[in-house]
């Protein structure tokens, strides 16, 4: 039995998590002294409530090796006998390496895979990795697969701001975003692993028009997710991008760890082509 571990920046939806039996290792999110481990001490509707009330911007740092170390121990105990890591992008968080150290202090067979993505850019080659699972593949078999899923997955988000980026140190190759913002809805992507510019726009029914866009430009088939945080009139919009695509959407509701640095009213898809 082969089992698929990832961390909470994934953002998949609780019911598929329990459903194809996916292993979460959690970050941790700090308000100022008060520490938390994410989805376990915090639930993301706290996380939002304590963002949104203004008490200081929050900041995030990857679990240790030992929680990795934890986990494959219990799933050993459990009968796997091999175990895949999918984690965010290594260029923006420590987590991917601490992923790395853990599986070095095992004997079970540990694969550990840098998605170059976040959220359900992750998440979704989790979903797809867990499925092939699910059908009794073997390790190398998956991993094979998952790597070739890496190239496979688009993810463009619409901000309603780009400060949350520029506090937490995360704007990268979206820094020419940055000047002259005021009224202006930055659109990010990943490219390689880190935050790009892809292009801004004046309001946020043109920000929501993108990302409408954007999914429908994928075409029916792949898998498609579409995030928010805090984003208003979030499933209205779901709706329409599966009625408009033909997609099966996954919505998902964005977590602390990728909240923390695109501030609330973000709205973004996912797209993991076949």
């Amino acid at each position: 039995m082969i089992r698929i571990v990832t961390d909470s920046s994934c953002d998949i939806p609780p019911e598929l998590i329990a459903d194809l039996s996916i292993d979460v290792v959690p970050l941790t999110i700090r308000f100022g002294q008060e520490e938390f481990v994410d989805k376990v001490e915090l639930s993301t509707g706290q996380f939002w409530d304590r963002l949104l009330s203004g008490e200081g911007l929050p900041e995030t740092a990857a679990p240790s090796a030992g929680a990795f170390v934890e986990t494959f121990e219990r799933l050993a105990a459990d009968g796997a006998s091999g175990v895949l890591v999918m984690t965010l992008s290594s260029d923006l968080s420590a987590t991917h390496q601490a992923a790395v150290i853990g599986a070095e202090k095992v004997g079970l067979d540990v694969k550990v895979l840098d998605s170059r993505s976040v959220s359900m850019g992750l998440g979704l080659q989790v979903i797809a990795a867990a499925e092939q699972a699910a059908t009794g593949a073997g390790l190398e078999e998956i991993t094979t697969a998952a790597i070739d899923r890496v190239d496979r997955v688009r993810l463009m988000a619409a901000l309603d701001t780009i400060e949350f980026l520029k506090r937490g140190g995360r704007v990268g190759g979206a820094s020419a975003l940055v000047a002259g913002l005021l009224d202006i809805k930055p659109i990010i992507t990943l490219r390689d692993g880190v935050i790009d510019g892809a292009g801004r726009v004046r309001t946020r029914s043109k920000a929501v028009e993108s990302i409408v866009s954007a999914c429908i430009e994928q075409g029916p088939s792949g898998k498609l997710s579409v995030f928010g945080g805090r984003t208003a009139g979030f499933e209205q919009i779901v709706h329409r991008i599966s009625t408009e695509t033909g997609h099966q959407v996954i919505a998902a509701e964005l977590g602390a760890v990728v909240g923390t640095h695109s501030g609330p009213g973000v709205l973004g898809m996912a797209h993991l082509s076949d």
